[in-house]
């Protein structure tokens, strides 16, 4: 274990689970738990719970479960080390670090300097004679000066190692600025005088000839770059490559700065330029991707900080597929989506320029309710002048309405179908019926189809778990379920080795109870911490909520043990007689002798 016991349990201490869960996640008392909408799936009743006095929550819709600093790793997006740290900082604590694990930390902070290093070089030059080219982009753009320095906007001027150099100056080695994504390695041939061959390496910037926006994660942290080029080369828009404290698939650009807005949305947008302009005319609520599509890290980042997403994207049909997969995406995490299509420019950035902030509020107060665009993108498929083409659309947006779960949306948006299609408003509901009973029968027999699979259904709802042997793993289940109920009853597990559990997953369990047994030190699902992913901690949990109402004694200890004993003699023969027929195969032995 990377950090000491005491300070774990002083840790847990100072952060109650209640008061930090409850800064995510509003909750409310309901018998001995605090329940809410989980903050790790999309659901509108609360099966999110909180038990303050065990420390640990868990989730019955999705089955996510752990202590507080799972819970931080979970809804930060942090692994356990910086899990902890966030939660010392939190709490006034100094983290005693080992070696191994403050390296490591020190490195990702000496990568963070360096961005940050970079950032101020960057923009220092934008502000010299060679960034000139840079700063008249921004400004012939409508950029403010203020703006420019709020957002650390830079140059990364036309040389090749310009940066490296600045920064080799400044004690950083290339490894780091490789590491960080800011220089490239290039390995070439070169021939002697004698003839021979020998291979070289050069390094270079990664940026060059570009306007260059920082990206900040939301802890302040400069973590990586997107370079607009001033040549005309492509590509036109480079971001950093992936790096240890770079991915772009988990961060947003400007939330450090959007997550703060009074606003009672965010708004997504699908350039940096969009983004700051938004903001440089009061609008900062708005964000931008990092040259990839909405992916799910960064939809429940959004959730997070806001309850409704507003997407503005291009209405081309590049932009329109994007706006549909994301609608998809962000509906997932809870949050309500509407869309902006901007009239009269290209995107915000033209808009505002164009026409101001005045009628860019009005436009943004006129985003149509992502169910409303859905329709509009279905109806631009069909010609519903024509009867095969009001056909097309009814089947089409009837199918997408039955998706819709409270049946007022069901009769309000078929009802604005029925009078696109110039039909009766019951056709429209009893297209919307056929297709719901059709998807609930095809539900039925699914459920129907894994009840006949007592097997199936006896596998962990923990997603990447299964057991090999469900027999073996229920007792296994109820194994530990007692020993976390009532820890005393390890005693009575001395003769059990962790070996004879199937499964790997409460094998491990098992073992690290008996280990913290013998040393005098709690056994409980909150003390489970760094020794165990996310999945075998909601694993544990799962197991131990599911059998609150067990009997809990000596006999029904002693079952569970001599029946994972047995189960462990089958696959020990089995593995035995496999051993020998391989034997046979291998040389032919026909029995008779030694083997």
């Amino acid at each position: 274990m990377p950090f000491p016991e005491q300070f774990l349990e002083e840790l847990e201490a100072k952060n109650p689970i209640d008061e930090v869960v409850g800064g995510y996640v509003n909750l409310n008392r309901r018998g001995g738990r605090l329940w809410g909408l989980c903050p790790f799936h999309n659901e509108k009743t609360a099966s999110f719970s909180v038990v303050p006095e065990e420390g640990f929550y868990y989730c019955f819709g999705c089955h996510k479960g752990g202590g507080v600093i799972n819970f931080t790793m979970e809804v930060e997006g942090l692994d356990y080390p910086d899990a902890v740290r966030f939660l010392a900082r939190r709490a006034g604590l100094t983290v005693p670090e080992d070696e191994k694990t403050a390296s490591g930390y020190r490195y990702r902070q000496r990568l963070w300097e360096l961005c940050r290093d970079a950032a101020r070089f960057y923009h220092e030059t934008l502000k010299s004679p060679e960034g000139q080219s840079g700063l008249q982009y921004l400004l012939k753009r409508g950029m403010k000066p203020d703006t420019i320095v709020k957002f650390g906007l830079g140059f990364a001027p036309n040389r090749w190692d310009g940066l490296m150099r600045a920064m080799e100056e400044k004690g950083y080695t290339r490894k780091e600025l490789q590491d960080a994504g800011l220089v490239r390695t290039k390995k070439r041939q070169v021939q002697k005088e004698d003839g021979s061959i020998t291979e070289t390496e050069s390094c270079y910037d990664w940026f060059r000839n570009r306007v260059m926006f920082p990206i900040i994660d939301v802890r302040g942290s400069v973590i990586g770059f997107g370079g607009r080029v001033m040549d005309g080369s492509e590509p036109k828009y480079l971001n950093s490559p992936e790096s240890q404290i770079f991915n772009k698939r988990k961060n947003l650009f400007a939330l450090n700065v959007a997550k703060k807005t009074k606003m009672d949305m965010l708004v997504l947008t699908e350039g940096y330029m969009d983004a700051i302009t938004m903001h440089e005319y009061g609008f900062d609520c708005a964000v931008a991707s990092l040259g990839t599509a909405l992916t799910d890290q960064q939809a429940a980042m959004l959730a997070k900080y806001t309850k409704q997403m507003v997407l503005c994207y291009d209405g081309d049909e590049a932009g329109q597929n994007a706006a549909q997969r994301a609608i998809g995406i962000l509906e997932k995490t809870g949050v309500s989506v509407k869309v902006l299509k901007i009239q009269g420019a290209k995107d915000p950035d033209e808009f505002l320029h164009k026409y101001g902030a005045d009628r860019f509020k009005r436009l943004l107060g006129m985003s149509e309710d992502q169910a409303v665009y859905r329709l509009g993108t279905i109806q631009k498929k069909y010609d519903v002048t024509t009867d095969d083409g009001r056909v097309g659309f009814l089947r089409e947006a009837a199918a997408f309405i039955a998706t819709m779960e409270s049946p007022v949306e069901r009769e309000v948006y078929g009802g604005r179908v029925a009078e696109i299609a110039g039909v009766r408003a019951d056709a429209v509901n009893t297209e919307v019926q056929q297709v719901l009973r059709q998807s609930r029968y095809r539900k039925k027999k699914q459920q129907e189809k894994k009840d006949l699979r007592p097997a199936a259904s006896a596998q962990p709802e923990v997603s990447g778990i299964k057991y090999e042997n469900i027999r073996s793993a229920r007792a296994e289940e109820s194994l530990l379920a007692q020993i976390f109920l009532e820890p005393g009853l390890l005693d009575k597990c001395e003769g059990l080795s962790p070996e004879e559990m199937s499964s790997p997953e409460l094998r491990k369990v098992f073992s690290w109870a008996m280990d913290r047994w013998h040393q005098g030190l709690p056994v409980s699902v909150a003390a489970m911490r760094g020794d165990f992913t996310p999945e075998e901690q909601s694993l544990l949990i799962g197991i131990t909520q599911k059998n609150q109402s067990l009997t809990v004694n000596e006999q029904a200890l002693t079952d569970c043990i001599g029946l994972i004993k047995s189960e462990a003699s089958k696959r020990n023969s089995k593995d035995l007689m496999a051993a020998v027929n391989r034997r046979r195969d291998h040389t032919g032995y026909k029995g008779g002798g030694a083997l």
